[in-house]
């Protein structure tokens, strides 16, 4: 089976790897083009660009989905693969393989359809996700569904934890359907329901800022979703931090929210509702560390007020 590959973040490699374990014939890799990063905004190539030309994979680099026409037209491969690949493809590129485009979504769809699944079902609460292998179609995340794969979500997880384990599900549960493709077995395309749709919107550096009027579980939630990016800042005394980890606890007479309860042992903030205990912090140029550490060069007491 003639196969293009199309992804760009490190939640891909583990499929990319898999499918060169299983000896299948990867013709080339799209990705998105090389972007600034870093504070030198040195142009840095996308983490499965690395990975395929160290496995000694051909890579495309189209900007945009005109461009990846071009490429998949010229290699007519029998299935694309695209595992969180960052560009729409138009209709007529999902046209051009017979067993079409295949998706891993890291969502049970239709639930988490778009650009950010993980961190929005952490965000929301959600106790359970999973991976959907999709055919693509014209709309966003919206065709027919070949598998799928559950898993709960741990109470401490965060964006970054979750990415990992969803990556290698999704590349387990991918294989069965090509393996099935492969021997000309039948695959069962499932509609997805006509309810229960949500949109996981991209992720937005203002998001992360704290309001501590909000009840404290959603502010821990908003925390773990928020790891690694964009993260969750706050200003704590005085000093701009980004929170790394926290927990609610109990506040049955808590003041204002924002309002210190305690400094020892824990950092306890009043929240809209409960309050916070906050146990890793970043400052500015800085490393994470624990409350503690961070209070002993910046100390604070009970009854300040935070930002």
């Amino acid at each position: 089976m003639r196969m293009v590959f199309a992804g760009t973040p490190l939640f891909a490699i583990p499929a990319l790897e898999t499918l060169v374990k299983a000896g299948y014939d990867i013709q080339a890799v799209l990705t998105q083009p090389d972007r600034p990063a870093g504070r030198g905004r040195k142009l840095t190539p996308s983490p499965v660009k690395t990975r395929a030309l160290a496995l000694g994979i051909p890579v495309h680099t189209p900007e945009n989905g005109a461009g990846a026409e071009v490429v998949v037209r010229a290699l007519n491969p029998d299935v694309v693969v695209v595992v969180a690949y960052g560009l729409l493809l138009p209709p007529t590129l999902l046209a051009i393989p017979a067993h079409g485009c295949l998706n891993i979504q890291a969502s049970l769809l239709p639930r988490w359809r778009g650009a950010a699944p993980i961190a929005r079902a952490i965000e929301a609460g959600d106790t359970e996700t999973g991976v959907t292998i999709m055919r693509l179609d014209a709309g966003l995340d919206t065709g027919p569904m070949l598998a799928r794969a559950a898993v709960a979500i741990g109470p401490y997880e965060t964006t970054e934890a979750l990415t990992e384990r969803l990556a290698h599900l999704g590349a387990q549960t991918l294989m069965p359907v090509l393996e099935a493709l492969c021997a000309g077995r039948s695959i069962t395309a499932v509609a997805q329901p006509s309810t229960g749709a949500m949109y996981a919107r991209k992720l937005r550096k203002e998001e992360g800022a704290i309001d501590w009027r909000r009840d404290a579980s959603a502010l821990e939630r908003q925390i773990r979703a928020f790891t690694p990016w964009p993260g969750t800042r706050a200003t704590i005394a005085g000093v701009a931090v980004k929170i790394g980890a926290a927990r609610v606890v109990d506040a049955p007479h808590a003041p204002a929210p924002g309002t210190v309860l305690t400094v020892e042992p824990d950092l306890v903030i009043a929240a809209g509702h409960q309050a916070l205990a906050v146990t890793l912090l970043q400052a500015a140029n800085a490393r994470m560390q624990p409350a503690r550490a961070f209070l002993q060069a910046h100390p604070l007491k009970a009854g300040e007020r935070v930002e």
